[in-house]
């Protein structure tokens, strides 16, 4: 699913026009990401939660040439799916947990 296919499901699911349901996934990711920004937790029950995590300075390696060079600390958005998500993408293992 991307964006264009959430807006179509929106606008059939509630009725909404396009150019509403459009708007309406544009808040939420902006919001989404703008939380993120600042340095807050995004977390959307039985869905995950996306944090930022950092990552500090490294020397690392060219694979090409072999050079080492000096790797920046940076920020990364992670994303970490909760149980309802898992259970509901692959149901089979709980099955097996009650034998």
């Amino acid at each position: 699913m991307n964006k264009a296919d959430l807006v179509n499901e929106l606008k059939d699911k509630n009725g909404f026009t396009r150019q509403q349901a459009e708007k309406i996934v544009d808040i939420f990711f902006d919001s989404m990401a703008e939380a993120l920004a600042c340095g807050e937790k995004v977390e959307i029950r039985n869905f995950g939660s996306i944090f930022v995590k950092s990552y500090g300075s490294y020397i690392g390696r060219n694979p090409k040439t072999g050079a080492t060079i000096r790797v920046k600390s940076k920020r990364l958005p992670f994303f970490r799916c909760s149980k309802g998500l898992k259970d509901r993408v692959d149901p089979l293992p709980q099955l097996f947990e009650l034998f």
